[in-house]
């Protein structure tokens, strides 16, 4: 989930295909804050999102000859926070680069009606050598970004859509593409049947930077690969395990995730998230 630079026309995103090699003009999802009446109840069959579960991704980013290991947890917290108009589920993502914190983030998502789940913004901060390197965050509905959908309900082969908006100087122009369902994909944390994969890329990178996904019914994203020239994409995570986290560590999360909520000053307009009721 990293944020990238693009090239914006009106409210169009103009590209060329990665996929079919043809010139094609794709406009950003349409987002009603009406058609979302349960937003935090994430129960979508390829990416699931219960309050404290956690997630370890292990494996590595290959920079030239040079090879990194990589290990990366990703938790569903018990926090809430309104975005665009309604309650969206925090999720908490550490990166762990040779053992130290390469990257740390916050990421908002709710389920329409439908059961789609939309992507409605970001806050990361990145470290080099445990020292403080940067942050970068949007959110939608603020500096005219826009929410996009991180996951369909029913994801069919040849889907494209936006995972969301945000105009320069953070920019954020990834889309996504349903390329098929693999027979059988087995991981650390174990084998998956029938198992969806979806290529993600970003505008101004297109088919030279491409993040492959796989994600198993039930269980969500259980392998990250890479396709295309670009280094900076040639990263391979392997779902490792997957657990519901007890109370008192559920509790440490939340403390965790709401300092560093409280270091995104995009959020000044934002109400802070709160603990979720339901």
């Amino acid at each position: 989930m990293n944020i990238k630079k693009a090239i914006i026309t009106g409210t169009c995103l103009i590209l060329f295909s990665a996929f079919t090699g043809n010139a094609e003009e794709k406009k950003l999802e349409h987002f009603d804050k009406r058609n979302f009446s349960r937003p935090t109840v994430i129960d979508n069959k390829w990416l699931p999102m219960k309050p404290g579960m956690e997630y370890v991704y292990m494996g590595h980013t290959q920079k030239g000859k040079q090879r990194i290991s990589h290990r990366v947890i990703r938790t569903v917290t018990d926090l809430t926070k309104e975005v665009n108009g309604i309650d969206a589920v925090v999720l908490w993502e550490r990166d762990y680069a040779d053992g130290k914190l390469a990257e740390t983030e916050l990421a908002f998502f709710a389920q329409d009606n439908e059961g789609n789940v939309w992507h409605l913004g970001q806050y990361s901060e990145t470290y080099e050598n445990s020292d403080f390197g940067g942050s970068q965050a949007w959110i939608a509905g603020a500096e005219n970004a826009q929410a996009g959908i991180f996951m369909k309900a029913k994801p069919r082969i040849g889907m494209s859509y936006s995972q969301g908006y945000s105009p320069p100087p953070i920019t954020w122009t990834d889309r996504a593409k349903v390329e098929k369902f693999e027979p059988k994909v087995c991981v650390p944390a174990g084998c998956y049947e029938n198992v969806l994969r979806i290529a993600e890329y970003s505008e101004e990178e297109g088919p030279h930077a491409q993040q492959l996904k796989y994600y198993a019914a039930g269980i969500g994203n259980v392998r990250i690969d890479w396709r295309g020239k670009d280094e900076k994409t040639r990263e391979t995570l392997e779902l490792a395990s997957v657990f519901k986290l007890r109370p008192a560590a559920l509790k440490s999360v939340r403390s965790e995730a709401l300092k560093l909520e409280g270091r995104a000053s995009v959020y000044s307009t934002t109400k802070p998230a709160k603990v979720r009721k339901d």
